[in-house]
């Protein structure tokens, strides 16, 4: 990891968004990890510098096992500097992800 509780693009695949990260763990047979894709997607087009990253959990066994992901989807909530403040796991409600990214920004 970048540091201490931190993730940066090297890690996710993408850089991080301006304001604030979602970053998702799927798998390719998850049926709830696709309703949390669009979720996601939705919340990170309707609030301006979030960005959504999904990782593939099994291509990735490294960061899933350093950060504690034991199924999928589990979503992480990163603010700009890529330091996980939110993390949960199933499928979120808008609602929630929304109320979650203002503990990510400021």
């Amino acid at each position: 990891m970048t540091g201490e509780g931190l993730l940066g693009a090297a890690e996710l695949g993408a850089p991080l968004g301006e304001r604030a990260t979602l970053v998702q763990f799927s798998t390719a047979f998850c049926q709830p990890c696709r309703a949390t894709r669009r979720i996601l997607a939705d919340v990170a087009a309707l609030v301006q510098g979030v960005a959504h990253v999904e990782i593939d959990a099994e291509s990735h066994l490294e960061l899933v096992r350093r950060l504690g992901v034991d199924r999928t989807p589990t979503v992480l909530v990163l603010d700009a500097g890529g330091r996980i403040v939110r993390q949960a796991s199933g499928t979120p409600r808008k609602a929630d992800v929304i109320a979650a990214l203002g503990a990510a920004i400021p």
